[in-house]
């Protein structure tokens, strides 16, 4: 056991030598991958932000609503016993009564319309109900929809999802985004590696083949190579978290300013909305590191199963 972490240990330190023994080389290989690990890790980011930035949005007031008119010939019996059905229905969060006498009123206010509803013989305008769901899927949403068209003197339901669905589907076409792009460059995060480790074993090839003429085995010969991958993935994971890191700090300021202009411009954003951007979060920049790590691995097992077996 203890000849087992000696070796382990020398092999760490050769990788650490070989990343010390060319610091120009070495620094610009971390920033080509901590460069191409930082653009999907932004993405990332970013799209982490904007999914909060909406789910807080939604919490102020934005939340998909239905609205379910009446019959103008509904009788107040009905209007009651619609209301207590809304009131007691599990998907149903809240329920607000808006009375036909109240909408004829908001829209007498308005100038432009204060004539035409003058000219009318009655009130137009039906008693309404604005239900909050429990459930503001799309999918749930529709279900609702469609149970409350059935119930008796409910003349039309209006479905306000519209506006989840497109934020679905862009969310779903960022993450597709993010994830090839986090492919693309992941290939060439194992292509540097692979390169790397290439170059390294051509320089000691002379070792590699007096170490196998002395009874090396091949996890010994090879495990200096598996460090030299791994370190050089995980350095330049963290030079992708800096870079992120970075970008979140100069993009704080604009996001400030855009939130105070949002606080003082809506009327849903007074009610509590907050825009801040935040960066990385640990489980993120954990993944982000041990991901590096991983493809630096790769590049290293790729490039050692093809150039050690033909030396061998």
């Amino acid at each position: 056991m203890n000849a087992l972490v000696t070796q382990h240990g020398k092999a760490l330190t050769w990788a650490l030598r070989r990343l010390a023994a060319a610091p120009t080389n070495t620094l610009l290989s971390l920033l080509a991958i901590g460069i191409a690990l930082a653009l999907p890790a932004t993405g990332q980011m970013l799209l982490g932000n904007a999914l909060q930035f909406a789910r807080s949005a939604g919490s102020a007031g934005a939340t998909p609503q239905l609205s379910l008119f009446m019959a103008l010939d509904a009788d107040r019996k009905s209007t009651a016993a619609i209301d207590a059905r809304l009131k007691s229905h599990a998907g149903v969060k809240e329920a607000r009564f808006v009375p036909r006498s109240d909408t004829l009123q908001r829209m007498q206010a308005d100038a432009r319309l204060a004539e035409v509803i003058a000219a009318l013989p009655g009130n137009p305008f039906p008693d309404a109900f604005v239900v909050t769901p429990s459930d503001n899927s799309p999918a749930a949403m529709e279900q609702l929809r469609d149970e409350f068209r059935r119930w008796p003197k409910v003349e039309h339901v209006q479905l306000d999802s519209a506006w989840v669905r497109r934020l679905d589907a862009m969310l779903r076409l960022a993450r597709s985004g993010v994830a090839l792009l986090t492919g693309l460059l992941g290939l060439g995060l194992v292509a540097i590696a692979f390169t790397t480790i290439r170059l390294q074993i051509l320089t000691q090839r002379a070792e590699i083949e007096v170490s196998r003429l002395l009874g090396a085995t091949d996890s010994f010969v090879r495990r200096p190579f598996y460090y030299f991958g791994t370190l050089q993935g995980l350095a330049g994971g963290a030079i992708a978290w800096l870079i992120v890191f970075g970008i979140t700090a100069l993009l704080q300021g604009p996001v400030a300013e855009l939130a105070a202009l949002y606080n003082t411009s809506t009327p849903e954003a007074k009610a509590g909305t907050s825009i801040a951007l935040q960066a990385l979060a640990a489980s993120e920049s954990m993944l982000l590191l041990a991901l590096a790590g991983g493809l630096g691995w790769l590049g290293a097992a790729l490039s050692l199963g093809q150039h050690l077996h033909r030396q061998a």
